[in-house]
């Protein structure tokens, strides 16, 4: 779906439940907007897919919820600035629908909140026209908590009924006539508010805004939310929704490696629990084209492919994007000019750890595709730490290409037997070139070595550095840093 810019001044209204009380609150919004000197820079929209489905059951409130999400989503694709939501919800589905939309909400409870304190600061009794007595918080609790304000709701059971029988009963302001009789039955239950020592009546579903001017004008202290919810929208600025850091992965090159790095990432994370752990959005697309056969041979050029992916991750919302394959970096530099987001260089972080863990350090081996040595990129981000690159003979190199893509490589699926026993011979070359720390520049690589610290044949003792998992720590580490700013 194309996404058009966030425009401050635009809302839009998603209802549907009560087609009456939208049209009341649209003509709110309208009068609000219309009596300000920027009158002309507001925009409002409707979107009614609350409304029943015909012949479809009573929407659960999940299902609600959903319909309300989509429409919100739809309203932000457009580039409307601040959703605005007629319904009353219960504490746990305004959060849940708040912590997840891509826009700010703007509600009625949370207004008539602000309303109350900006407008009513000693009033602490506070009446509720609703219809239920609920065995858990209704929309008001967590706003006006018990040690600072007393709710008193509809009452008892005929209490109860006289506020149902005025929205629902024959007549009543669910079918969008505001009949006399759901007037008297409203005042009634207002009038048993007031005796009980209510100082603010307050509305508990949305078509009593449409008699709420008419309460007031019988004396009875009766919010008109409907009014209270477009002055809040219509003057205040709301920012756009933080956003939890996203990382983005460009899988499929190889599976297998993808996976690895995944379960770095959830090692790398420190969690208690399952909602500590990253957002993640992976891109598996297999179907890249080989990336070694494009560099030493006449392969199809994977940039364009590459690209493409992250794009899709960029699209998704990702904030930074990891790519598991090393040899996928010899394109990162071209493709990361057209991003608005950054590309992590598993290189660059590679030498940076390289050059911290061993000061000393001068020589580094490289066990790595012909494609990736060819590239130049390992070499290039190394120099750059002052460290040598140190890659095997061409005998050797030769073994450590058929240990990832031979017929029982890594890539074939194979993690033991001649796969290793090719990468091993590789190590030994390099122990002879006298290096004893080396990259495992393949993202397959790292499946053969579970222990990265190994025994060459001559007996020299091995370091073996795994850049996925350096990447997986590095981008942990981008995003606890998001996470406390």
């Amino acid at each position: 779906m194309t996404r058009t810019a966030r425009r401050e001044r635009s809302f839009g209204v998603v209802g549907g439940l009560a087609p009456a009380a939208d049209r009341h609150l649209l003509e709110r919004l309208a009068a609000e907007a219309a009596a300000r000197p920027d009158a002309a820079s507001f925009e409002f929209a409707y979107d009614a897919r609350l409304a029943a489905r015909a012949g479809e059951p009573h929407a659960t409130t999940s299902e609600l919820l959903m319909r309300v999400y989509d429409g919100i989503d739809a309203f932000e694709a457009r580039g409307v600035g601040t959703a605005v939501l007629p319904l009353f919800l219960e504490p746990d589905f305004a959060g849940e629908l708040q912590s997840n939309s891509p826009l700010p909400i703007v509600e009625p409870v949370g207004a008539l909140r602000a309303h109350v304190r900006a407008e009513h600061p000693r009033a602490r009794r506070l009446g509720v026209l609703d219809t239920a007595d609920r065995p858990r918080p209704g929309p008001y609790e967590p706003h006006f908590p018990a040690g600072e304000y007393q709710l008193l709701h509809a009452g008892d059971a005929a209490g109860i009924d006289r506020v149902r029988q005025a929205l629902h009963g024959a007549g009543g302001l669910a079918s969008g006539v505001a009949g006399e009789r759901a007037r008297e039955l409203l005042r009634a239950a207002c009038e048993d508010l007031v005796r009980r020592g209510a100082e603010l009546i307050l509305p508990g579903a949305p078509e009593i805004a449409l008699v709420a001017a008419d309460l007031a004008a019988a004396g009875l202290p009766v919010v008109d939310h409907h009014r209270v919810l477009a002055q809040h929208a219509v003057s205040g600025r709301f920012a756009p929704v933080p956003r939890p850091f996203k990382l983005g992965v460009v899988g499929g090159v190889g599976p297998a490696a993808t996976l690895d790095f995944l379960q770095k990432v959830m090692r790398n994370t420190p969690a208690r629990r399952d909602q500590d752990h990253l957002r993640l959005v992976v891109e598996q697309n297999p179907q890249i084209p080989d990336r070694t056969e494009h560099l030493v041979g006449d392969g199809v050029d994977p940039t364009l492919a590459l690209y493409a992916t992250c794009k899709k991750l960029q699209a998704g919302q990702a904030d930074l994007i990891a790519i598991p394959c090393n040899t996928a970096h010899a394109f990162v530099e071209e493709i990361q000019s057209h991003l608005r987001i950054p590309i992590v260089n598993m290189m660059t972080e590679t030498a940076g750890h390289l050059r911290e863990a061993y000061p000393a350090l001068r020589r580094v081996g490289l066990l790595a595709t012909t494609g990736t040595v060819a590239s130049g990129v390992y070499r290039r981000a190394l120099e750059a730490r002052g460290l040598e690159q140190v890659v095997p003979r061409p005998a050797p190199q030769a073994r450590v290409m058929n240990a990832i893509y031979g017929p029982r490589g890594v890539k074939a699926g194979y993690t033991a037997g001649e796969c290793v026993d090719d990468v091993a011979a590789a190590i030994d070359d390099l122990v002879e070139q006298d290096v004893a720390v080396m990259i495992l520049g393949c993202t397959e690589l790292p499946l053969l070595f579970p222990e990265l610290e190994v025994t060459s044949r001559s007996g020299r003792r091995v370091t073996l550095v795994d850049p996925t998992e350096i990447l997986a720590v590095r981008c942990v580490s981008q995003a606890m840093a998001r996470a406390g700013a």
